[in-house]
């Protein structure tokens, strides 16, 4: 760690620089990527990245803030929502590891056209998806929820919430894309910018349509629904709008407005293994929330508080991994993977003293964090047994975050694929099988995801040294 903490002082100039640094940052004046010292480009591209993620971070908790106070049932109806929504998310990363691979690699190789072309082929397949999951989710969510284990409480109170969540699935698919598309070309402010849109509405619009504040109905966890749906459907006008009219890194115009299909192509190819990376990850999310639903709405509604928290805590330390990503897209693009490298082990470290904090703060403030949230007596157990255990895990995930979008952002999808399929599937949901059906219960299920994330850590920064992803053609 010296070493490489000696590399980020000799790149990164005179830490005076670094508050004018931060500013240009945000402001959208991040210079070229591609040139200039490595830990200042990776400060200019994660800043804005982080702000972005910690905005991102705001949606999952602002709803479970508010919903929690309606009931274990409205928090356990919440979480299992989250789970269904599992192939948008599955599909809008992986989308998103497709385009920001291509946007990056097309930037760094000084061909705008080439992005632009790449950009509309993934926002033509967005929508297409969208359509056909917001249809079939949208009329059987109260099915699925009881497919889920929800009882007939938790179905009576987050059943509006599941249809409406579901079936407005393009919002969040599309936010994510173009935000992808953006973060590719090196323009994270304006991924910034619109988050912050986002969520400045859901934040006014939540509690006004949960607890029919003014002259608003009093819709319960609909509310939230109606809410978060809103704010991101405007954030992606907003987007849409800047994509055809800014005269940024990435433009848009009449003439790409087609589909090409060996561009679609290789969209594909690199978005279907992005989408099965993701999902194998989702999956086993599904899983420890099915084994949870074995232990009663306390168990899930804790495990849903805990997990909003840590998504919280996880989102902005993302923010620097989507820095790596496009840092290595665009610097294999301009044929230089020794920089590509150096930008993922300065990113994994600047994430290590983030989350090695953050992670000692929660571990040591759980009950204090799980407090704000309310809760009965035994929401709260849970959700403190939950947060401590993974709280454990974050200086391992703050590499394995970096790694595997280092993978990505090169083009190497199949490799971080594997090692999901490894650490989640063969290891993790074995174990909090096992675990759980042992004498420590629903705990069983915390230690597992814990120990998932170390390994996939592990395995992946072994893998990342070996060197093979310089290699990959996108």
């Amino acid at each position: 760690m010296s070493t490489m903490a000696s590399t980020i002082e000799r790149h990164a100039g005179d830490i005076r620089e670094w508050p004018g640094l931060v500013w240009a940052a945000v402001r959208g004046q991040g210079g070229d990527p591609t040139a200039g010292p490595v830990a200042r480009a990776v400060v200019l591209l994660a800043v804005p990245m982080v702000l972005e993620m910690a905005m991102e971070s705001v949606f999952a908790i602002v709803d479970i803030a508010f919903v929690s106070r309606l009931g274990a049932s409205a928090t356990a109806a919440v979480g299992l929502t989250e789970s269904l929504l599992t192939m948008v998310y599955t599909v809008a990363w992986g989308l998103s590891i497709g385009v920001t691979a291509m946007v990056a690699r097309r930037i760094g190789e000084r061909d705008e056209e080439g992005a632009a072309t790449a950009a509309v082929q993934a926002i033509v397949l967005g929508v297409l998806t969208s359509a056909a999951l917001g249809i079939a989710g949208g009329l059987h969510a109260r099915a699925l929820l009881r497919l889920m284990g929800a009882d007939a409480d938790i179905v009576r109170a987050g059943g509006g919430f599941a249809t409406i969540m579901l079936a407005g699935n393009g919002a969040i698919l599309l936010l994510f894309l173009l935000n992808a598309a953006f973060r590719g070309a090196g323009d994270a402010a304006i991924a910034m910018r619109v988050l912050w849109l986002a969520n400045g509405i859901n934040l006014v619009l939540d509690p006004c349509l949960i607890f029919g504040l003014g002259p608003f109905p009093r819709l319960g966890v609909t509310g939230a629904a109606v809410a978060t749906t809103t704010g991101r459907g405007i954030a992606v006008v907003a987007q849409l709008l800047t994509l055809f009219l800014s005269q940024g890194r990435l433009r848009v115009r009449a003439r790409h407005l087609r589909v090409r299909a060996g561009v679609m192509l290789r969209l594909l190819r690199l978005s279907g293994t992005g989408a099965v990376q993701v999902f194998i990850g989702q999956a086993s999310w599904i899983g420890l929330m099915r084994l949870l639903a074995g232990f009663g709405s306390s168990a899930v509604a804790g495990f849903t508080i805990a997990i909003r928290i840590v998504i919280f805590a996880l989102l902005p330390a993302s923010g620097v991994a989507n820095a790596a990503a496009t840092m290595v897209g665009q610097a294999l693009g301009a044929r230089n993977p020794e920089r590509a490298e150096r930008s993922v082990w300065i990113a994994a470290f600047l994430n290590l003293l983030y989350l090695g904090t953050t992670g000692a703060i929660l571990v040591l403030a759980t009950s204090w964090v799980v407090r704000l949230f309310g809760g009965d007596a035994v929401t709260s157990r849970y959700a403190i047994l939950c947060l401590r255990t993974l709280a454990f895990g974050f200086p391992f995930y703050a590499f394995g975050m970096v790694v595997t979008m280092a993978f990505n952002g090169a083009g190497d999808t199949w490799t971080p694929t594997l090692i999901n399929v490894l650490c989640f599937w063969a290891w993790e949901l074995p174990l909090a099988w096992t675990l759980s059906h042992g004498p420590i219960g629903a705990m069983g299920i915390n230690i597992a995801a814990t120990s998932a994330f170390c390994a996939l850590a592990l395995v992946g920064s072994a893998l990342f040294r070996r060197g093979r992803w310089k290699k990959v053609r996108v």
